[in-house]
């Protein structure tokens, strides 16, 4: 244990352990190996982790369970294992907050013309940009209700696009795919695939799709595991985020829903479908840079 790793440690009752490895220039992750290499006693470890389980916990805004807490640790490369993340939440009564469901919101138009699945429930993509898929959602606020478009990226589960308005008809749908192209994540002949609501097999939709090279799929009528993926998001946003608050207007409500897509789930947020537990951003990043990445590997 080198000097200042001693001086960390006789101060972490009173100081955090992230910020003393900070400002002291040394790692959290080598600061614990430090622990263990010269048998720290157990209390002294056991307290040293429960700060750090702490404070992921209450950075979640107590929303994260065990489980995503011990991810975010290992992404971190605190050496900790489920068990004892889940024994420390358990003594300090540290609980993620879990509300109800939630309904959906599109409606089949039996008139119009429906596009084939060509996902299959093959909810996956060896690369980002080539299948994209997207629901609609709802919050309510002080004003009225304010509708939620998502796009999301087959390979990472990124948001790659978004878009929120007063209604839920057509354009919201191809405002939040219009995002997704605009920022470079639809590549050519993408397919979207999205359930059978009217807004998705709008005139005005399936034209931006074609304009767009942008090939359509479609779920079976009734089938909600059909657009699962869809769903699984939904679902993380209400239960992590929406159930959670009240919005006095439509314009608090936008803030707050940008802020849980574009940091706290994109970029924060470990999620389980990504190797390694990697946040969707950071999976993209991965993904899109293979070759930046190895040279960094190479070069530390």
């Amino acid at each position: 244990m080198t000097a200042r790793h001693e001086v960390i440690q006789a101060e972490s009752a009173s100081f955090p352990v992230a910020r003393a490895c900070e400002l002291l220039g040394v790692s959290r992750a080598g600061y614990y190996r430090s622990i263990d290499a010269v048998a720290t006693p157990t209390a002294t470890r056991h307290q040293a982790l429960t700060l750090e389980v702490g404070r992921v916990f209450q950075a979640s805004d107590t929303i994260f369970g065990h489980r995503i807490v011990h991810q975010k640790l290992q992404h971190e490369g605190i050496p900790v294992s489920v068990g004892t993340v889940a024994g420390i939440m358990a003594e300090n009564n540290w609980q993620a907050r879990r509300m109800r469901a939630f309904k959906r919101t599109t409606r089949q138009d039996d008139g119009a013309k429906f596009f084939p699945d060509l996902i299959r429930r093959h909810f996956t993509a060896a690369v980002p940009g080539t299948v994209l898929y997207g629901d609609i959602t709802y919050l309510r606020t002080g004003e009225g209700w304010l509708y939620l478009a998502t796009v999301i990226d087959m390979c990472t589960r990124m948001v790659v696009g978004w878009a929120l308005d007063d209604n839920m008809r057509a354009p919201l749908v191809r405002k939040a795919l219009h995002m997704a192209k605009g920022r470079g994540y639809v590549a050519d002949r993408a397919i979207f695939h999205s359930d059978r609501g009217s807004q998705y097999t709008s005139k005005e939709f399936t034209r931006w799709c074609r304009d767009n090279g942008v090939i359509q799929s479609m779920g079976s009528t009734g089938e909600c595991w059909d657009n699962a993926a869809a769903e699984s998001f939904f679902s993380i946003f209400k239960n992590d985020f929406y159930h959670h608050y009240h919005f006095d207007s439509r314009r608090q409500a936008r803030t707050a829903t940008v802020k849980f897509i574009e940091w706290f789930y994109n970029r924060y947020r470990p999620h389980g479908h990504n190797e390694g537990g990697l946040p969707p951003a950071e999976a993209m990043h991965q993904k899109l840079n293979p070759v930046i990445e190895v040279t960094l590997k190479i070069a530390a």
